[in-house]
């Protein structure tokens, strides 16, 4: 059969932004006066946006679903709006009593846990109107009675194209070129198995293939490269780290003692210079006096025995004691 051109594209989660209610409205606003044709590959979603996009075929009148992969739940209830189904010989089909999230993780007394089952007294009672309604549409679109429908839901289990068929989930069977078969992947499982739907008989996981298998190998290579460069530069670092470490008593030590001989160099001299200005101050004032030719004035040197010779000595011993450390 010749490929066909869909004007929606509705894959992954019911409800989200690529199977999104809204999107199907405009979509279908744009094409008022015409046919739309929908693919449909989903796992399933949200009832309440189901329903809702159910409600936008049906009342758009002309409506054509075609199924591809593994579709589910939600997805497959969102079809039976449409005027026309059809599913592709390799895909999947899927439908399930409606549930819901119930988290309790709490200690509880008598009154705690009667409050509990109270709550989910109501949530079985909402769940059961849920799967009547659904079970009715589902009956509705294969013309056979509700219970049938029902029991069939509450089995769970997958159905092919030809078995969905047989129940009238389905108009046609097709083979389409740009179809893909269904796989799956380690994601699709995933998500199945947090969703609670079964992994259908006789399928395994996607096989990666050889180009997908070298692009492994290769991205293997260079990490495990990597991670040999990063070993060898930890061990490199902490050889390094190592020998420093034995280096350095050696260096401190020579360190040590150059500091303390600086140190004992300079207490000397200004011991030194003490001592001279201690001497000079016992020392006998001179009889003679100094003379400071007036062409000379500034370049004579002082008188040892003067008050400025003194202070000038006084200063530069200070001077020498400040740079210590």
């Amino acid at each position: 059969m010749a490929k066909k051109n869909y004007n929606l594209h509705l894959k992954g989660y019911v409800g989200g932004w690529d199977f999104d209610a809204d999107y199907v409205d405009y979509v279908l606003g744009k094409n008022q006066d015409g046919e739309v044709n929908v693919l449909i590959d989903s796992l399933g979603g949200s009832l309440a946006k189901a329903l809702s996009i159910v409600a936008a075929f049906r009342n758009h009148g002309n409506v054509n679903v075609h199924f591809v992969g593994m579709n589910a739940s939600a997805a497959t209830i969102a079809s039976l709006g449409a005027k026309h189904v059809s599913m592709d010989s390799s895909a999947m089909y899927l439908v399930h009593k409606c549930s819901m999230e119930f988290f309790q993780w709490a200690s509880a007394n008598s009154d705690k846990l009667r409050s509990i089952i109270k709550e989910a007294e109501q949530m079985k009672e909402d769940l059961d109107k849920m799967d009547a309604n659904v079970a009715e549409m589902y009956a509705a679109k294969c013309k056979r009675e509700p219970s049938q429908l029902l029991a069939l839901m509450k089995k769970g289990g997958w159905l092919t194209a030809k078995e969905a068929l047989d129940w009238g989930f389905v108009d046609e069977i097709t083979d389409f070129e740009d179809d893909m078969a269904p796989v799956i992947t380690d994601d699709m499982a995933a998500d199945m198995s947090s969703a609670g739907i079964p992994m259908p008989e006789g399928f395994s996981r996607v096989n990666p293939s050889a180009f997908n298998r070298f692009v492994v190998a290769l991205t293997n290579f260079f990490k495990s490269n990597q991670n040999n460069n990063e070993k060898m530069n930890t061990e490199n670092s902490t050889k390094a780290n190592a020998e420093e470490k034995v280096a350095s008593p050696a260096s401190e030590t020579i360190s040590a003692d150059a500091h303390a001989k600086a140190i004992a160099d300079k207490d000397a001299e200004i011991k030194a210079l003490r001592d001279e200005i201690e001497a000079l101050k016992k020392a006998p004032g001179d009889s003679t006096s100094h003379i400071v030719d007036e062409n000379k004035k500034g370049t004579a040197s002082l008188d040892p025995n003067s008050p400025e010779a003194f202070f000038e000595t006084k200063a530069r011993a200070q001077e020498l004691y400040d740079m210590l450390p």
